[in-house]
């Protein structure tokens, strides 16, 4: 019977729910779906911000810095799409 249901989830669908079990929302009232981020990165842009606070980095440094995180962790997000299309195609 579990190889049935695993049969039945193309590799898509399952790179689909990692990526959304990854990420977490509230809906507000007036506002609508609202992303909140993990606690690392949480933590990772609390210390940034912290760093601009102590005046140990400066804040365009710290922003050029938490684009470069942003901008990386898209980019894991898309290496995992192509690897599921891949091993779909693959299985095919």
């Amino acid at each position: 019977m579990a190889e049935k249901t695993r049969r039945s989830t193309t590799h898509r669908e399952a790179v689909e729910r990692v990526q959304t079990a990854k990420d977490f929302a509230i809906e507000l009232p007036l506002v609508g779906r609202v992303r909140i981020p993990r606690p690392d990165q949480v933590a990772y842009f609390g210390g940034l911000a912290a760093l601009v606070a102590l005046e140990i980095i400066e804040w365009p440094v710290a922003v050029a810095i938490a684009a470069g995180h942003i901008l990386a962790s898209n980019h894991q997000n898309k290496v995992l799409e192509e690897i599921g299309e891949v091993i779909e195609v693959a299985e095919g």
